[in-house]
């Protein structure tokens, strides 16, 4: 009978006698999943790697509890509408084939909007229209498809699993037997089996065999169980037609085993089972010291953020204060004002909601809700300011995963990680080859040192070092950049920092200052209810102008609006009963005189009757001339303004000559100049408030928004800077130029390393057991030198 393999799992379909469109498959749920792939137009799943999928189970029944509202609302992140988002941990993903068919999910389900993979936690993040697809049918339909969820019931949270203690389990056996081995192995060492020394009656040639089996006896579960993730990672690559790093060492691994076994079982010598179990036991060691670091890092990048943001919370006796909003406890009454983030689930207390929940489901849709209704983190207020009740505290993760969702990704590629790739794919093919010409050369030569040879280059040379140097080193910067209050979204932007050669600022509440500005009023006095409409409608704006202007007024009674609207670039209309007013620029309140000046405006009118203007006389950023001038000598500076050109004259003395200054303009104009920019070659950097300048942001290689107390948190924006940083950006895009230089260096000292141990492999001279230690020790010199280094680059920063 022809042997034949299961076209979707792998498995032996010999016996099964299952064939469909010609293909053979093990078991009727294969086959199943073969004819849904096939029906959808899914097929190139197969083409992406050779039977990736998994044999699907039979769960019926299994996910009832699905069903129960309670254990369903703990389960999912989002629910409102006919919208709703779950995270759910899949066990089962391990290739390309796997993120591709996860992600094209929506071409099996139309209810399904969207799946996106994060291929490092297992996780798969769905957002589908629960009013035609439910949380059961979902899961039921990962299953079918070889894709079970893995759901913990002990406390309703998705993915959350045991720990995995596998690697410390294989440590052990394989540091148990090695230490045995070693022990079995000192008669050898010393040639005590043999009786030339005449050291004793109890070494003698009888124990000989039974001390080399039962080496051979310890060897064996360090061989199939310690190191069966090398031989697996092997297969898989192999069966992929990918060579990838652990082909060489699970090589090296069976030929040590098969010529020691040979060796014991003609007697023609102990073998080098000493090598073999200390070879593996040091190679999980190292693995492990790595994955150690590695969470240590990943902690503190997810659970010790440093969002330079805040919210206003409202106190018992009705004053407002800023705080930031990983201080917000569950009960806080908090304000949400127009175009604000709701950083945390919540109650609506008070106000018109009209909610925009692209930020978490990727839909522009805007939602209404009333007082009572429950309000999800990560929606955007769009409808003037709500006071709203907190339900919990926040996760400074779940907001790190909002700014990071892959709706708001743009195409700004990781060079270092395409890098990284290059080297470790080639990598292997390199070392194979010299491993061969390295053998044959001493098979000719001295055949007792080939063995060795062959084994000491395939396990001393191993690009590990080489892919640890960008993840360690840019993980180390966000976390050591994020205490220093400037946070990255992700570690390509370090990389796009380093490259920026434009920068473009906004001036009104970037480079200047709000807290410190001076305003005047010209015009009619404000009767007490005009005084009262216009606090509360700047109560809801988070412009800078506005949050100035809100702050100077004195106290008066808040109204609930009837209406709000806030026009980007001109102003503020608002409706309270009979009373109307609009708050902007002088077209957009109707003024008809002439009211040139100098300096920013801000205009009110009430009932289409102008009644003045506040005068903004701007105080600048501390440090903001120094900066220019440093910056000025490496890059290319320019100020893109809305405001006039009041203020052109005051900054034509604060900044250098070059400085390009232009006033009067739109947001989309400041995107069409900077994509004219990047026309020319340019790398631009922004540097905005979040508000008026999304789009700005967004199109710029790296966009920065400044944050002074207020929760605009834009997902436009790569990183966000605390306002009382402003002076260190020339420093942060120092830092960053220097981790390149320090990943730059890591790759030489790591082809160094490499170069010295190949020469001390092919000469014969280093025994497999030494390159098992000395390869892990490379990687932790790598981690070693990349964490000292870049500390050290903190340390600089104030």
């Amino acid at each position: 009978m022809e042997h034949s393999t299961c076209f979707h799992c792998g498995l032996d379909a010999t016996l099964s006698n299952i064939t469909y469109d010609d293909k053979p498959f093990c078991c009727n749920g294969c086959k199943t999943v073969y004819e849904i792939f096939s029906v959808n137009d899914l097929t190139c799943y197969y083409d992406l790697q050779q039977a990736p999928g998994a044999t699907p189970k039979d769960i019926e029944g299994k996910y009832n509890f699905l069903e129960n509202p309670k254990i369903l609302d703990k389960l999912l992140e989002f629910n409102d509408e006919s919208v709703q988002i779950v995270s759910l941990y899949i066990p089962h993903i391990h290739c390309s084939s796997c993120i591709w068919i996860l992600e094209n999910l929506n071409k099996l389900n139309a209810a399904i909007n969207s799946s996106i993979v994060n291929f490092g936690k297992k996780t798969v993040r769905v957002t589908y229209n629960y009013k035609l697809l439910t949380a059961k049918e979902l899961v039921t339909l990962l299953s079918s498809i070889g894709y079970e969820p893995f759901i913990s019931l002990d406390d309703y949270s998705i993915g959350k699993k045991q720990t995995n203690r596998s690697l410390i389990y294989k440590l052990g056996i394989a540091g148990f037997a090695f230490g045995n081995v070693m022990f079995l192995s000192f008669p050898e060492y010393f040639d005590l089996f043999s009786n030339k020394t005449g050291t004793g009656e109890f070494w003698l040639e009888q124990y000989k065999h039974l001390f080399r089996w039962l080496m051979f006896a310890f060897s064996l579960p360090v061989v199939f169980y310690s190191s069966q993730d090398y031989f697996i990672s092997a297969y898989k690559g192999l069966r992929s037609k990918i060579l990838n790093i652990d082909v060489p060492i699970a090589l090296g691994v069976v030929v040590l085993f098969l010529r020691s076994t040979l060796e014991i079982a003609f007697d023609i010598g102990s073998g080098f089972f000493d090598s073999l179990t200390g070879l593996i036991f040091f190679l999980l060691l190292g693995k492990f010291f790595q994955q150690k670091t590695y969470a240590f890092l990943s902690f503190e990048r997810d659970y010790k953020s440093y969002f330079p943001i805040g919210i206003t919370k409202i106190t018992d006796v009705g004053s407002e204060s800023a705080i930031q909003v990983y201080d917000i406890k569950k009960g806080d009454r908090l304000l949400i004002r127009n175009e604000e983030l709701i950083p945390v689930d919540c109650v609506l207390i008070k106000g018109s909601a009209r909610i925009d929940y692209s930020f978490v489901t990727g839909e522009s849709k805007t939602v209404s809700k009333q007082s009572g209704d429950k309000l999800f983190a990560g929606g955007k207020q769009l409808d003037g300011s709500i006071e709203v009740d907190a339900l919990k505290s926040v996760e400074q993760s779940y907001l790190t995963q909002l700014w990071s969702n892959e709706v708001f990704k743009t195409d700004k590629q990781a060079a270092f990680t395409n890098l990284t790739n290059r080297i470790s794919k080639h990598f292997t093919i390199a070392i194979l080859s010299i491993a061969c010409i390295a053998t044959t050369f001493w098979l000719f030569t001295d055949n007792s040192k080939a063995l060795n040879v062959f084994t000491s280059v395939l396990i001393i040379a191993c690009p590990c070092a080489i892919a640890l140097a960008a993840p360690f080193t840019f993980g180390n910067i966000l976390r050591i950049l994020g205490k220093k209050k400037f946070y990255l979204k992700n570690a390509s932007v370090i990389e796009q920092l380093s490259k920026i050669d434009t920068i473009i600022f906004d001036k009104t509440g970037t480079i200047t200052a709000n807290k410190e500005s001076t305003i005047n009023y010209e015009g009619i006095e404000l009767s007490l209810e005009e005084a009262a409409l216009l606090k509360s409608t700047l109560r809801g704006s988070n412009h800078p102008l506005s949050r100035s202007l809100y702050n100077l007024l004195s106290e008066h009674n808040i109204v609930p609006l009837d209406t709000y609207e806030e026009s980007i670039g001109k102003g503020i209309e608002a409706q309270y009963n009979n009373q109307q007013i609009k708050v902007g620029s002088g077209d957009f309140v109707g003024c008809t005189t002439e009211t040139s000046t100098l300096n920013t405006t801000v205009h009110i009118s009430t009932n289409k009757h102008y009644k003045g203007k506040f005068t903004f006389y701007n105080a600048y950023r501390k440090g903001l001339s120094q900066l220019f001038n440093t910056l000025n000598k490496e890059y290319d500076l320019a100020i893109i303004s809305g405001d006039n050109e009041g203020e052109k004259t005051n900054l034509t003395k604060l900044l250098p000559t070059k400085t390009k200054l232009l006033f009067n303009q739109k947001p989309e104009d400041k995107l069409e100049y900077i994509k004219h920019h990047q026309g020319e070659g340019a790398n631009v950097m922004m540097v905005g408030d979040g508000l008026n300048d999304a789009g700005a942001l967004a199109q710029s290689n790296v966009g920065i928004a400044i944050s002074e107390n207020v929760n605009v948190f834009s997902p436009a924006c790569d990183a966000i800077l605390d306002a009382s940083k402003f002076n260190q950006i020339y420093n942060y895009i120092n830092v960053s130029k220097s981790a390149i230089k320090i990943i730059k260096w890591s790759f030489v000292l790591s082809f160094i390393y490499n170069v010295i141990g190949l020469c001390f492999a092919v000469t014969g001279q280093l025994s497999p057991v030494v390159a098992a230690i000395l390869m892990p020790l490379s990687s932790i010199s790598i981690v070693v030198f990349t964490t000292i280094t870049t500390n050290l680059l903190g340390r600089k920063l104030n």
